[in-house]
């Protein structure tokens, strides 16, 4: 294989890699987000808990006791659901981790072929020198002795 084809495999292997490395990183923050919304709604159900365990003295009309059990489990199931987008995200989050590692390796192969490619051609343009300098050395050899 001539190293032009080979350079520009190495260019769209880079191009490649670099549009896995976005997506990622895009992962990741999506991932982050819902991550974030997740403990901000945890944090939301803790902070409500608390505030109704502080009126636990108080008397609390059965409407009241009612509305407070549909909240809560208003929050739960939003939490559920949050959940699984998190899960999904992080799912996302792995593949596209994975995908990147296989461009990356990818990359990484074709550099690593181009620099043997570089390494004998100049193994080959060196044993050429040697063979010229030595033809060189016995002609000049030759006019001397004869």
């Amino acid at each position: 294989m001539k190293a032009k084809p080979l350079e520009k495999v190495l260019t769209l292997a880079f191009e490649a890699e670099e549009q896995a490395r976005l997506q990622l990183k895009n992962a990741q923050y999506e991932w982050q987000k819902q991550q974030d919304q997740l403990n901000a709604l945890q944090e939301y159900r803790l902070d409500y808990m608390k505030q109704m365990e502080s009126q636990q003295g108080s008397t609390i009309t059965a409407s009241q006791y009612h509305q407070f059990h549909q909240f809560v489990k208003q929050i739960d199931d939003a939490i559920t659901n949050q959940l699984k987008a998190v899960k999904e995200t992080a799912m996302m989050k792995q593949h596209r981790q994975s995908h990147w590692q296989t461009c990356q390796q990818k990359h990484q192969a074709v550099g690593i072929l181009l620099a043997n490619q570089a390494r004998k051609a100049q193994q080959k343009a060196n044993v050429y020198e040697q063979k010229m300098t030595d033809e060189f050395a016995m002609q000049q050899f030759y006019r001397k002795s004869h």
